[in-house]
């Protein structure tokens, strides 16, 4: 199912769908300020092993990643020191995923790797469903080969043509980046870039 909304003004019912969906264990499609990505209620284990079965990956592996509505969810759920908050705060809401070190109240199958990414997109759409859902979405690239044509990533119709069978809802929001998220690591000393995207960190 393909469902048109807007930066504001959308029906609050279909809003409320959305979140009613996620809260049920159901998949999303979603734009971002880079990539459409797909997602979950990001407390809900079983979504995000779906996810996981669907995208081939291995969560013991693989870094996930969440969508928090701001600075404050954040830090519910990542361990943030000053000099990290100040950072977050001059590049978000924005296209980066900053990785951190969870917390426990991640589900157990963030706690496989004790690093969480997070995001907080420039996008309204999907900011809007987090402060309603109030809760994280765990996010995702698309399953995307390198052979296919890219608008299969980045027109919404495209996408729900080849993955609506996949998810419970896709959601147009225009037509999507090419490009990433920039993912900027910080469990270290210093904060390093680990692969340059869309965002340019300020720093």
């Amino acid at each position: 199912m393909l469902l048109k909304l807007y930066n504001k003004n959308n029906d609050p019912d279909d809003l409320q769908h959305i979140v009613d969906l996620l809260n049920d264990g159901g998949l999303l499609i979603y734009p971002t300020d880079s990539k459409y990505a797909i997602g979950c209620h990001g407390l809900k284990e079983r979504a995000i092993e779906r996810i996981c079965r669907l995208k081939g990956i291995d969560p013991k592996k693989n870094n996930l990643s969440i969508i928090c509505y701001d600075l404050a969810a954040i830090s519910e759920y990542a361990k943030v020191d000053n000099n990290t908050f100040k950072l977050m705060k001059r590049n978000l809401p924005g296209p980066f995923t900053f990785i951190l070190n969870g917390t426990t109240r991640l589900p157990k199958i963030f706690r496989n790797r004790k690093e969480v990414g997070i995001r907080m997109p420039d996008n309204p759409i999907i900011r809007e469903i987090a402060r309603l859902l109030d809760a994280p979405i765990m996010t995702a690239t698309l399953p995307h080969d390198e052979d296919d044509d890219p608008e299969y990533t980045t027109d919404p119709e495209l996408i729900d043509e080849k993955y609506g069978s996949l998810v419970d809802l896709v959601i147009d929001g225009g037509i999507g980046g090419l490009d990433g998220s920039t993912i900027v690591d910080c469990t270290g000393d210093e904060p390093t870039i680990v692969r340059q995207g869309a965002g340019i960190l300020q720093e």
